[in-house]
């Protein structure tokens, strides 16, 4: 016999949105349920920002120790050393592992129920429990359902065609690897299983890999992706793979077709909203493009209907998910909230790494703002130097009328951490004067920022 439970609010997705909506929903006191299919934390926790991160981790070190192997500058001297994957792995299964421990953890502290089992929309107060033989009443309802991996038709996954999830879980490397799309997502896998040994190859149809960034900025990507020997098959088109010959078939700006032999196909072409498979229809929402609409305060065009993250469309980032979920719980604790944030950090973990924050010089232009443009290269950084990377800078973009910062940009070792001080600057109404004016501590990578408002003031100081 089906059971029937009733909630002030009821959370569809259990990512990074939506157990932080839970957990502040449930610290103000909002009888809450929270219903995930899979595992607590999302694409994020288990299979996207953090199992990336910490293979990225074990690729770094594995290259650096074989550099030392080899006889570095730094007098360090080891054996050829080799890599056991399974353990790497389940190294970094121990760290997602712990994580979703302590979502789950935090939920039961703030007396959020989870539910275990797949949400199918019923209407905009209603969802029932497939499997689970239980509905769900609810006063409001936030949709945090997440987004998917793109697939491409001509390369349906499976065998040797495998998408990030099989990528951030590999059972043993493959000594050929084919990267399907030149984005961040590919880009950081790609960069990662180089490092590790395979031989790799990226297929972009655009004709610079990034296409997302300008190419300044990714200028000492491609340089470090070219010195890794990684080859770049850029302005060509994927048509399909053939299992017999193990080779992928690409088409080049001229037309011609080429046949590229490879052990494994790793498509990482983007991301989509996840709408499909719980019954969205139901409400029949209004959309925008292939996302639900929303407005500034994340409701749907359904009365106590939200949707945050992904499902709501770009930027697809955890961090945007998360700041919504938290706004929506105090909305519905009927406090006055709105989300316009400044400026939100994109971060691609690439080697080097590379921020944005803000508008870049194109998007200032764009917008019909009159800008000062100023860079910094860690060149002339000493905290760059001991860390053996010079490469990259730190870029400020700043009205010329009244020195307001509108955007920063970097690219280098370590700059993924400077986007804290970058968002906090845009976000506090921050003017060049404020930023060279702030005594940066010596010798650290953030000194460039200083750096590099004091050059567009037009008095750098190590430069």
């Amino acid at each position: 016999m089906q059971q029937t439970l009733n909630t002030t609010l009821l959370i569809i997705g259990g990512g990074p949105g939506g157990y932080v909506a839970a957990i502040r929903a449930g610290q103000l006191g909002i009888s809450t349920i929270l219903v995930e299919g899979q595992a607590l934390g999302g694409t994020c926790l288990n299979i996207g920002c953090i199992p990336s991160k910490a293979l990225i981790h074990v690729a770094e070190q594995f290259q650096q120790t074989r550099h030392h192997s080899q006889g570095s500058a730094l007098g360090i001297n080891v054996a050829a050393p080799t890599l056991d994957i399974g353990k790497s792995v389940e190294w970094k299964d121990g760290i997602v592992d712990r994580l979703t421990t302590g979502v789950a953890a935090l939920l039961k502290k703030h007396k959020v129920q989870v539910i275990h089992g797949w949400a199918r929309v019923v209407d905009g107060k209603t969802v029932d429990i497939e499997g689970a033989d239980t509905r769900i009443q609810c006063e409001h309802l936030l949709l945090a359902t997440g987004s998917k991996s793109v697939n491409l038709p001509m390369l349906p996954l499976g065998g040797p065609i495998i998408s990030s999830t099989e990528a951030l879980a590999p059972k043993a490397l493959p000594k050929r690897l084919i990267v399907v799309g030149g984005g961040y997502i590919g880009l950081e896998l790609g960069i990662a299983y180089r490092k590790l040994g395979a031989e790799v190859s990226v297929v972009e149809a655009q004709e610079r890999i990034l296409p997302a960034y300008d190419s300044e900025l990714t200028q000492p990507v491609l340089e470090s992706v070219k010195q890794l020997g990684i080859k770049l098959y850029l302005k060509h088109s994927v048509e399909g793979f053939d299992a017999g010959t193990h080779s992928l078939q690409v088409r080049d700006p001229n037309g011609e077709s080429l046949q590229l032999e490879t052990d494994q196909v790793l498509v990482a072409v983007g991301r989509k909203p996840n709408t499909l498979g719980w019954n969205l229809e139901a409400l029949n929402l209004e959309m925008n493009g292939s996302a639900l609409r929303i407005d500034q305060r994340c409701q749907t065009s359904m009365r106590n209907v939200w949707a945050i993250g992904d499902l709501a469309g770009e930027p697809m980032l955890a961090h945007r998910a998360m700041a919504q979920g938290e706004m929506v719980a105090e909305l519905i604790a009927g406090q006055h909230r709105e989300f316009n944030p400044t400026a939100i950090a994109a971060v691609c973990f690439t080697d080097p790494e590379l921020v944005v924050v803000g508008k870049t010089p194109d998007e200032a232009k764009a917008a019909g703002l009159d800008c000062i443009v100023s860079s910094f290269p860690f060149a002339a950084n000493g905290r760059a130097m001991t860390l053996e990377s010079k490469s990259g800078f730190v870029r400020v973009v700043a009205r010329r009328d009244n020195h307001l910062i509108v955007g920063w940009q970097a690219v280098g070792v370590g700059v993924s951490e400077l986007s804290t001080a970058f968002g906090q600057s845009l976000e506090m109404g921050a003017r060049l004067e404020d930023i060279a004016g702030t005594i940066h501590a010596h010798p650290t990578l953030g000194e460039a920022v200083q750096e590099a408002a004091l050059r567009a003031l037009g008095h750098a100081l190590h430069l």
